[in-house]
């Protein structure tokens, strides 16, 4: 079993900027893929980006240049940096682990955290 939380959301103006935190407990997040994903009401959950356990990073186009996930494994903690961030970012954001690679879809993430709300003003 894994268990996460998420930290850092909050209210910020369009252009502003925050760091989410997934905090893990229960097992290393040593052999796990992190993934980080957000929701809106009535939307489906929409892939943010991942970090494989060796540190390779991969986004989605839409936050591609302006979002970074970094891994900090000796503390078992996965960061979401989120600059210049725009009105359309606002969302529930989670994270989530899987063993193995990296995937964009959220059916292949075994384990979520609660999620942290991200609202972002014009």
């Amino acid at each position: 079993q894994v268990q996460l939380v998420e930290s850092g959301g909050g209210l910020v103006q369009a252009g502003g900027s925050l760091r989410l935190s997934c905090a893990g407990s229960g097992r290393t997040f040593g052999v796990y893929a992190v993934g980080w994903f957000r929701q809106t009401p009535g939307k489906e959950r929409d892939f943010v980006g991942s970090i494989s356990w060796a540190g390779s990073t991969y986004y989605a186009d839409s936050v591609k240049d302006r979002f970074t996930i970094s891994r900090d494994s000796t503390k078992n903690t996965v960061f979401l940096q989120m600059n210049s961030l725009k009105p359309e970012d606002t969302a529930v954001y989670y994270c989530a682990v899987r063993p193995g690679g990296v995937r964009s879809n959220p059916s292949d993430y075994a384990y979520w955290g609660q999620g942290t709300q991200v609202t972002v003003s014009s």
